[in-house]
């Protein structure tokens, strides 16, 4: 067959591999979200937010119907919400949400990431204070229609940052889902939009050898199975 046939088979095993963690991430997160509440996306607002978020990153309908369907088969499987914090190469500032069914063996895989890029793992609260916790949202729209859509829904958001004819509404993240029907009900459509820690103060790694240990850290603990998110403060 030749290396381009190799080439192109390992090409497609990675995107395989990378297709199912996006997937097995996307069912905890939607199977716990519709365990919590009502499994019914137009009742339950964090199911709907989980499942948005999935079809944004082309998570296919048969992969949200089966974890829905198996939070109403009243399933005894149980994730737990884990976030750690830890200092990473070049002075970066580390996030890790996890969603696991065993604490030890998330605790045990993110402590060997760190450890392995030069990188630490710290104590709760060690990192968490120069983060703030929002919920964000891109948008095309004028400040003063999103002022105006604000207003009209008495809705008093953190921060409203203008770039061209991009808008990023910042609000806490109990008003995701106010904000969020407001600019749907006004017919602003989001480009993007979640809940999100943001980095108050951010840093760049000057340094190649740190920056590589950085990136192979991140890339490491995005594979894990039972990390959701990573947040840090690298530009």
């Amino acid at each position: 067959m030749g290396r381009a046939f190799e080439v192109r088979k390992e090409s497609m095993m990675k995107t395989a591999l990378a297709k199912s963690k996006v997937y097995a991430k996307y069912g905890k997160e939607i199977y716990m979200a519709a365990k919590a509440g009502v499994p019914d996306p137009e009742l339950n607002v964090n199911l709907k937010r989980v499942i948005e978020k999935a079809k944004k990153d082309q998570v296919t309908s048969d992969v949200i119907k089966r974890a829905i369907d198996k939070a109403k088969g009243n399933s005894d499987e149980n994730y737990y919400e884990i976030r750690y914090e830890g200092f990473g190469p070049g002075n970066s500032l580390i996030i890790v949400e996890c969603l696991t069914d065993n604490n030890n063996r998330a605790l045990s895989d993110v402590r060997t990431a760190f450890n392995k890029s030069g990188g630490k793992l710290g104590v709760s609260g060690s990192v968490m204070h120069q983060f703030e916790h929002v919920s964000a949202f891109l948008v095309e729209s004028t400040e003063d229609k999103i002022l105006e859509v604000l207003l009209e829904n008495n809705l008093d958001v953190k921060n409203i940052e203008s770039e061209g004819d991009e808008i990023t509404i910042y609000a806490e993240p109990s008003q995701y889902a106010e904000v969020k029907n407001a600019l749907k009900n006004a017919g602003i459509e989001t480009k993007e939009d979640n809940i999100t820690f943001l980095p108050l103060q951010s840093v760049e790694i000057t340094s190649k050898e740190e920056l590589e240990k950085f990136e192979k850290l991140i890339n490491t603990l995005e594979e894990l199975d039972d990390v959701q998110n990573v947040y840090h403060n690298v530009k």
